[in-house]
């Protein structure tokens, strides 16, 4: 049944509820070109105000899954498992995590993207390893998975292209805040992965897409929904981004603290949240004896897992990182305890130094970033090293510095004001 792109767009914005066939419709219609961006622009900013209910947003996403393929794992002798994390500042919790659950028992196939703006991307920071390689065929993604048991790169053009779409077309329109368009692109291209089970990372904070517990539950809820709806076992974990992730910010410095945790050592909170979320994916994904990840990581088989998947992709795990040309230390104005640090001012000040980008097209620099001397809790001494900044070139230091200011705290203890690294926990 055709219909007319108007009558969705006003059935919206006068707060109706659109059918399935409407939306099945109109996903269909707008991938294929019949729907103009700016007839979508009008729904989309239609649906930001006056919202979605559950049907809707599953039929959205699963019209948004129909309008391409669908991975099958199935030929695999373990079960799968996948995690999605929305974003935040050193958050390398991918590079760790996917050779642990590997070691433990299950298959982990990940797509994942790259970074834009303040938030880093995994892909970017895989490609500081000499050789690796982000763009694989769905044959040699089997190939990887089978030799390494986890494979991550970057989602092919055939995966939920109406998702592309929109996503794009969201970016300069001012609707990309709306949870259920958030919640469904996610959703459709992870559905899509054929993944039998998914843990969410929803990061709340600052340095987040969701600034608030409030808003970063809904989020959970509505993706958790949405999985469960599909028949993927899905649970989130509400986690924090009020300040950064370990010690790190930028592509290089971040795989190598990734490389500490999988020896065994690495800041306590990536090492924290890497095993709590390996132990919700093997749960999820119902491996039977399957092995304790802390116990992985101590005896060497998660670096094991490790260097067989970055070798299987064409990368050198032994291989000397990229470092940065420059660099300049920051240090603390006052002796004290560093009370805060702001996630977004330093993901914003590491993006300045060249490790993020504005626009998709924009290079990343590898060895760009920040390294922190000093997390929330800490004791400093004034004219100690607070972190060091990293860039290829000097003139890059001045803005990145000016978006520090403000970004920390030095005084006494008050044992509050920081989020627990885990929030909450969302199930269906």
């Amino acid at each position: 049944m055709g219909f007319d792109a108007i009558e969705i767009i006003t059935a919206k914005r006068d707060r109706g509820e659109l059918s399935t066939a409407q939306i099945d419709w109109v996903i269909d219609a707008y991938t294929r070109g019949e729907v103009a961006d700016e007839q979508m622009s009008a729904l989309l900013m239609a649906i930001l105000l006056n919202g979605m209910d559950r049907r809707e947003i599953a039929d959205w996403t699963q019209a948004m899954i129909r309008s391409g393929e669908r991975m099958d794992w199935s030929s695999l002798d373990r079960p799968t498992a996948d995690k999605h994390s929305t974003g935040g500042v050193g958050d390398k919790i991918t590079l760790p995590l996917a050779p642990l659950v590997a070691a433990c028992g299950a298959y982990v196939p990940q797509l994942s993207g790259r970074g834009l703006g303040h938030t880093g991307g995994t892909l970017d920071k895989l490609e500081s390893i000499p050789g690796w390689r982000a763009s694989l065929s769905n044959d040699e993604m089997l190939g990887v998975l089978r030799a390494a048991g986890a494979v991550v790169c970057a989602a092919g053009s055939g995966l939920a292209p109406a998702d592309r779409k929109l996503y794009a077309l969201r970016d300069v329109t001012g609707t990309v805040e709306s949870i259920p368009l958030i919640a469904s692109s996610i959703m459709s291209k992870k559905i899509a992965e054929g993944t039998g089970s998914l843990v969410l990372d929803v990061k709340v904070g600052s340095g987040a897409f969701m600034k608030n517990v409030a808003d970063a539950r809904e989020l959970a809820r509505t993706m958790v929904a949405l999985g469960s709806d599909a028949g993927v076992r899905t649970v989130a974990l509400l986690t924090a981004m009020d300040r950064p992730l370990g010690l790190a910010v930028g592509n290089a410095l971040e795989v190598q603290e990734a490389v500490e945790v999988l020896a065994g050592g690495g800041p306590q909170d990536i090492v924290e949240l890497t095993v709590r979320l390996a132990r919700e994916m093997l749960e999820a994904a119902e491996v039977a004896g399957a092995r304790d990840p802390e116990e992985a990581l101590k005896d060497g088989s998660a670096m094991d897992a490790w260097r067989r998947m970055i070798t299987a992709q064409g990368g050198d795990p032994d291989a000397a990182l990229p470092k940065a040309a420059e660099s300049v230390e920051v240090a603390a104005p006052a002796s004290g305890v560093l009370t805060s640090l702001d996630a977004l001012k330093v993901g914003i000040a590491a993006w300045r130094l060249g490790a993020g980008r504005a626009r998709k097209e924009d290079p990343v620099s590898a060895g760009a970033g920040i390294t922190l001397h000093a997390k929330p809790g800490d004791v400093v001494r004034e004219g100690r090293p607070l972190m060091t900044l990293h860039a290829d070139e000097a003139g890059r230091f001045e803005r990145a510095l000016a978006a520090l200011d403000g970004a920390y705290e030095i005084g006494e203890p008050s044992g509050d004001g920081l989020l627990p690294l885990v929030v909450d926990r969302i199930t269906a």
